[in-house]
Parts: structure tokens; C-alpha cells; sequence
């Protein structure tokens, strides 16, 4: 309940189909059933595989703030070099922004 209204879950593969189409519940665009990711004992949220690379991405990070062996922090400094790389848009440089965006896309 949100404020003293109740939220209904609407299932995925009737509300939520546009088309063929289905609504991802993280970022609202609709994608192709092959590209939505259900969860398990919720088929009825699901979200596409974008959005589930990045609840991967925060469930990693979720992990590595209890633990404090070298492996975890050294994601943590690499998700402090994307943050700083992110905020000055480095990754938009013409010739620096490639090679940014592929490392981007390869380390945790």
C-alpha cells in the first residue's frame, strides 16, 4: 500500500501487452516478449534485459558493502571511476568515448 491506496499488479502477458509487446516494470518501454525477463515466482513482473544488467549491477554492489575483501573494493573503485567518467561525459568524447563506452560495457 502506497499512502493509503492499495496497488494492484496488473499480470504482464495480458495488461501490459501492447501489440505483441510487453511493458518493462522498471523502465516502462515496451520490448518484445524475448527481450523481458520474468521473475520467478512472479511471472507476472517482468523487466527487460537492460534494466535486469542493472538491478544485476546494484545487487553486486549491494553484496560488496558487507563484504570488504581486495575483489570488492577494487568494483568499488571501478564504479567510482564510471561515476566520475559519467558525470564529466568523458564517455561522449570523440576520441576517447569508445574506448570508454567498450570498458564500460566489459568490467563490473
Amino acid at each position: 500500500m502506497m499512502r493509503g491506496r492499495a496497488v494492484v499488479a496488473q499480470p504482464a502477458t495480458e495488461a501490459d501487452q501492447f501489440g505483441g509487446q510487453f511493458r518493462c516494470w522498471c523502465c516502462g518501454q515496451l520490448y518484445a516478449r524475448e527481450y523481458i525477463v520474468h521473475l520467478g515466482d512472479h511471472p507476472e513482473v517482468g523487466v527487460c534485459l537492460g534494466c535486469a544488467h542493472f538491478l544485476h549491477q546494484q545487487a553486486l554492489s549491494l553484496e560488496d558493502e558487507t563484504r570488504s575483501t581486495p575483489l570488492a573494493r577494487a568494483r568499488d573503485l571501478l564504479r567510482a571511476a564510471r561515476q566520475l567518467v559519467l558525470r564529466h561525459n568523458w564517455h561522449q568524447k570523440p576520441v576517447i568515448g569508445g574506448l570508454l563506452r567498450w570498458m564500460g560495457r566489459r568490467l563490473p
